[in-house]
């Protein structure tokens, strides 16, 4: 099996690459619905693929897989409002002070505090967005943050309390229906365009099944604040995936800020 930073840089450019696709439907699609069409296509492929239904399920477990769920469909309707307004790799710095946090409350020892002052301080850098420039935009980035830091927590139970796939593929299912009455009319459009639904079911298999089955897997040989920091790789490889495919360049401070966060995660990985 591959060690689990193997699977978080995988799952990191699948996901960045799909976001780099989605931002491309904005001019036709509302980014709120293009969100609800990635976790709709992710919930259809794995509930095929794992079928939930076919397992035990406590109330306990069915309570945490629908706060699962709903958190998961507010933190990606959040991120795709705020890639709307913002380039990738800034919505994605400041997103991430979300599981910096969540690593702060389970920091014990000295290589996690200066992993959490490396991080802090690159996100810190990467985060160089002026209020006056997109105010919406940093509000639906810190509403990323913040449901991304309950998507972590939440996860890790899930993950414990049974099949985490299957829960997954639950979780997933069950945030679509409930965001499904708002959002999807916007999508409808993808439905008469061949081309539109290709590309919308490419988002959901890019952005959300392939990555969140491989953290899936990682978070059973990780504690959250572990998981937290090997996350710190995001918005460097968001970073990268918007320089590439999206032109987005840049600027020093920011290549500054993505080497502290790549250091936070050398130094935290090390042992």
């Amino acid at each position: 099996m591959l060690p689990a930073p193997s699977l978080f840089v995988i799952a990191a450019i699948s996901q960045y690459a799909g976001a780099a696709l989605a931002v491309s439907l904005f001019a036709e699609l509302p980014a709120a619905s293009v969100a609800w069409a990635r976790l709709a296509t992710a919930a259809a492929v794995l509930v095929t693929w794992r079928r939930p239904w076919r397992g035990a399920w406590s109330r306990r477990r069915l309570a945490l897989t629908t706060a699962f769920g709903l958190a998961l469909a507010a933190m990606n309707v959040s991120f795709y409002l705020a890639i709307e307004r913002l380039p990738l790799g800034t919505a994605v710095a400041i997103e991430f002070s979300g599981p910096v946090l969540v690593a702060a409350a389970g920091a014990r020892r000295w290589r996690d505090a200066a992993a959490l002052v490396l991080a802090l301080g690159g996100v810190l850098l990467l985060a160089d967005v002026s209020w006056a420039g997109s105010p919406a935009g940093v509000l639906f980035a810190l509403a990323a943050a913040f449901f991304w830091g309950c998507y972590i927590l939440l996860g890790v139970r899930v993950a414990s309390a049974g099949d985490g796939v299957a829960s997954l593929a639950a979780a997933m299912a069950i945030g679509s229906v409930a965001f499904a009455p708002a959002l999807a009319p916007g999508a409808s459009p993808a439905l008469s365009d061949l081309r539109l639904l290709v590309l919308c079911v490419g988002v959901g298999i890019l952005s959300s099944t392939i990555p969140y089955v491989l953290e899936q897997v990682a978070l059973r040989r990780l504690r959250s604040s572990q998981f937290a920091l090997l996350q710190s790789l995001l918005p460097a490889t968001a970073a990268v995936v918007g320089l590439i495919l999206l032109r987005q360049v840049p600027t020093p401070v920011e290549a500054v800020g993505i080497l502290l966060v790549v250091a936070a995660v050398a130094v935290r990985t090390r042992e």
